[in-house]
């Protein structure tokens, strides 16, 4: 009877080791996925019209939280309540400036072949070693940083390249 008992507990043993092992890499997947998502990349949709013609409502695009930060990048920045979809315009301890709809950075004039719209005339900012000046492409539809101020680095979530979809959208942003 011992016996009989010690072989059921041996096969008890052998079917739980045999599941824990056969469970290790979905576990191994599922944090790879985790952590990939948290700290690399993550899916973001696009929300209102404040980027087009570049991008639409309702697109999905890829946030690549690791990525450099440079002039015309597309950003998604948390704005407090909100996370928003902006373009870099002026960076870091540069000054930046609107003057009869043209945008001036450091006194230097902007070629904005990407923006639509009219852009209203504001007074010089002086960025910080740590700010970023972001607007929507469509100038005359976008909350930035001409009424938010300018964001911390720490604010800037990442920066979206890619769209996933709509399919015939897919691809890297021009």
């Amino acid at each position: 009877m011992e016996e009989k008992e010690e072989i059921k507990n041996t096969k008890q043993k052998r079917s739980i080791k045999k599941i824990i092992i056969d469970l290790i890499p979905y576990v191994i997947i599922l944090l790879v996925v985790v952590l990939v998502r948290t700290f690399i990349v993550t899916p973001i949709i696009v929300s209102g019209p404040s980027m087009q013609p570049t991008l639409d409502g309702g697109e999905l695009m890829i946030l690549n939280k690791m990525s450099d930060l440079e002039r015309f990048d597309i950003v998604v920045v948390d704005a407090g309540n909100e996370e928003i979809i902006k373009r870099i315009i002026a960076m870091p301890g540069e000054t930046i400036s609107c003057e009869d709809g043209i945008i001036y950075v450091n006194g230097r004039r902007q070629d904005e072949e990407y923006s639509q719209g009219i852009t209203f005339d504001f007074d010089k900012v002086v960025l910080e070693d740590d700010e970023y000046f972001v607007m929507g492409d469509n100038r005359e539809n976008s909350a930035d940083s001409r009424h938010m101020g300018a964001f911390k680095k720490e604010q800037i979530k990442g920066t979206a390249k890619i769209i996933l979809f709509p399919f015939n959208e897919f691809g890297t942003v021009q």
